[in-house]
């Protein structure tokens, strides 16, 4: 149960900081405001906001059911979590909260928004190639190599197709 506290705590801080706390200041500052109907536009970037959230979520509660810890880089998961969205990417957690940002930027039709998400994904990348691969790796070993093997930084790989049978 702690590791739930733990694990919402560290999930609100992060959410409420870098995915709603800097992008209102963002969008107070430039002068945006929602708009006042909601139309086609406001309503993809619903969607995609929500979908990305939805994963984002998914992946603290795969942390903590099945690593026994965080996505705090001082709490880390006890073992690898390599199950739920991770079989698919490696990273699906920031891919959810760049998703988020994405469709916010669409449903306030921001150009700022969609600036500070390209920022957020670039240093999210440099963040997991240059400190939390390394980290992993470390930590994990053979394990984590034959992850990163199987499944993609990014973007999900193609299944190999079995030598010799049927195709």
């Amino acid at each position: 149960m702690f590791v739930f506290v733990r694990a919402l705590t560290y999930s609100t801080l992060f959410i409420g900081l870098l995915l709603v706390f800097l992008p209102g200041q963002l969008l107070a500052r430039a002068g945006i405001a929602a708009p006042d109907v909601i139309g086609v536009t406001q309503g993809a970037g619903i969607a995609i906001a929500i979908a990305g959230g939805a994963l984002a979520v998914s992946c603290i509660v795969s942390f903590a059911l099945i690593g026994g810890g965080t996505p705090a880089p001082f709490d880390p998961p006890r073992r690898l979590v390599v199950r739920g969205p991770y079989a698919v990417v490696r990273n699906p957690m920031y891919i959810g909260a760049g998703l988020a940002l994405g469709g916010a930027a669409i449903f306030y039709e921001s150009l700022a928004l969609l600036s500070y998400d390209a920022a957020f994904i670039l240093v999210t990348h440099l963040f997991v190639v240059m400190y939390e691969e390394p980290t992993l790796r470390r930590l994990f070993g053979a394990e984590y190599e034959s992850y990163c093997r199987r499944v993609g930084r990014w973007w999900p790989r193609r299944a190999k197709r079995a030598r010799g049978g049927a195709g």
